[in-house]
């Protein structure tokens, strides 16, 4: 089937917000705005920079003067918000503006944010949602996520053998996967507000926890580091000479944490320290997307990548659906999410 005009429009607003930073406390947003009379017809776009920065909404507007925004149709990606924060709600920007309708393809829920369309309706603006919805709920699933449960959305990645297992029998668990699979495990940590790991990780590997290029240079953006877990750690760990201040639970309550941290602003978090933190994630129901690289060796013996999650029956097993696998060199990138009604 033909794609409308207006849908278009959204597919083309949705390949603007990715350009927008996967990070941080607001949902990647593009906007095109539709000339009046001619749907057919982009006369300006827009898209969400980062905490601070214009939404895509208003960061379209500014690039029009006033007599072509009176009538003219804005397409949105995600439902304007309705409220005060760094900036302006966007709602009472098209309504200013004098846009005559409003396309969205996803509503807001966020408790603060949302109302949107409710205020556009009020001021006379014609308002339409739910144009490719599920294309657009998918690209923003990570922070929908966050903001309905209230806590961030959790990845879990761990790298193992072909037999599952994350170390050999002496304990030595580095340089399992090859350079390219590495590589993008740093690049998945710099797409993420917050790294995770347990304490023993800590104690064991003392890894930085930083996101670095193939040169080993610091990426422009960090993730927070995060040690959960009740036992110390040395003050010369080298977490605490991450770009970022580091954040050590002194806990190992799962829910209580994750709360936490959403209150501090991280919307995606990124585990990777240790088959311990990552089992009691599992175990807790509490993995939104797994990253699980395998690497074309056996290693036998102990050192599984996972441990007891609470399954005791094959009925009990927690099935994924595999959304796609990507080979990086010699290894298999397997990225997956917890089956739906599992």
């Amino acid at each position: 089937m033909t794609e409308t005009a207006i849908e278009q429009a959204m597919r083309h607003a949705l390949s603007l917000a990715a350009r927008g930073p996967a990070y941080g406390v607001n949902p990647q947003v593009g906007c095109v705005i539709l000339a009046a009379g001619n749907h057919s017809q982009i006369i300006a776009e827009g898209w969400h920079r980062g905490a601070g920065t214009p939404h895509a909404e208003v960061d379209a507007l500014s690039k029009l003067r006033p007599e072509q925004t009176r009538g003219a149709t804005a397409v949105v990606t995600l439902e304007p918000c309705n409220h005060f924060g760094r900036t302006g709600p966007c709602s009472e920007a098209l309504i200013a503006a004098g846009i005559g309708r409003v396309v969205y393809a996803v509503s807001d829920p966020g408790v603060h944010s949302s109302g949107g369309a409710e205020r556009l309706r009020q001021a006379g603006v014609i308002v339409e949602s739910g144009v490719l919805a599920d294309e657009v709920s998918e690209a923003m699933r990570a922070w929908l996520t966050a903001t309905r449960l209230r806590r961030p959305f959790v990845t879990v990645k761990w790298a193992a053998s072909l037999d599952g297992r994350a170390a050999a029998a002496d304990g030595t668990s580095q340089w399992i996967t090859g350079t390219a699979a590495r590589q993008r495990v740093h690049e998945q940590r710099e797409q993420s507000d917050a790294i995770l790991v347990g304490t023993g990780t800590v104690l064991a590997d003392d890894p930085s926890l930083t996101a670095r290029g193939d040169a080993g240079e610091l990426m422009p953006h960090q993730p927070i580091p995060v040690v959960i877990g009740e036992r110390a750690i040395p003050a010369d760990a080298k977490v605490f000479s991450h770009p970022q201040p580091a954040i050590v639970t002194g806990s190992r309550d799962l829910g209580s944490i994750l709360s936490e941290l959403f209150d501090l602003g991280i919307r995606h978090a990124f585990v990777e320290g240790g088959p311990a933190l990552a089992s009691a994630f599992v175990a807790a129901d509490l993995v939104d997307q797994y990253f699980i690289y395998l690497a074309p060796i056996v290693l036998g013996g102990g050192g599984l990548a996972l441990g007891d999650i609470g399954v005791a029956t094959i009925g009990e097993a927690k099935r994924l659906t595999i959304e796609h696998v990507e080979r990086l060199g010699d290894d298999l990138l397997v990225v997956a999410r917890p089956r739906e009604g599992n």
